[in-house]
């Protein structure tokens, strides 16, 4: 099982936000996921990292995957299993972010949103999920 995450930029309340991560991601390695997908920008993302990589310390076998926008970008890569470039040559730079979303939920069986406002690129990744018709893991806003 494939799982990808999408979530604003920044967080508020981070332990909680990670301690419910924690608990989804193991959740969901139970249930049979074995493949993370992550997109590497942002509070929520680095957040979601590293819930997989203190998974990745029980569960040794999952893999933890980061899915590239551009080509000419430094991405810090050291912390991920893999890297995935996904065919956005011919995308315009300022839609690569989106397009690179679309791509992960496309790959994914189930979708980790923080995601609480309706406007963003998180907004529109969540609708793109919803329209795919993805199993959609949200936290609870308060």
């Amino acid at each position: 099982m494939v799982v990808t995450f999408c979530g604003h930029r920044e967080v508020v309340n981070a332990p909680l936000l990670d301690a419910w991560l924690n608990e989804i991601a193991e959740t969901l390695i139970q249930e049979g996921a074995n493949c993370f997908y992550l997109g590497g920008y942002g509070q929520f993302d680095r957040a979601a990292a590293a819930a997989i990589r203190k998974q990745k310390e029980r569960y040794p076998q999952i893999r933890s995957v980061l899915v590239l926008p551009y080509l000419d970008a430094v991405f810090p890569t050291a912390d991920y299993d893999e890297t995935v470039y996904p065919p956005l040559e011919s995308v315009p730079k300022r839609y690569a972010i989106l397009r690179r979303n679309q791509y992960m939920v496309d790959k994914a069986d189930v979708v980790v949103a923080y995601v609480s406002r309706s406007f963003g690129g998180a907004y529109q990744t969540l609708q793109y999920a919803k329209r795919k018709r993805k199993r959609i893991v949200s936290y609870p806003l308060t």
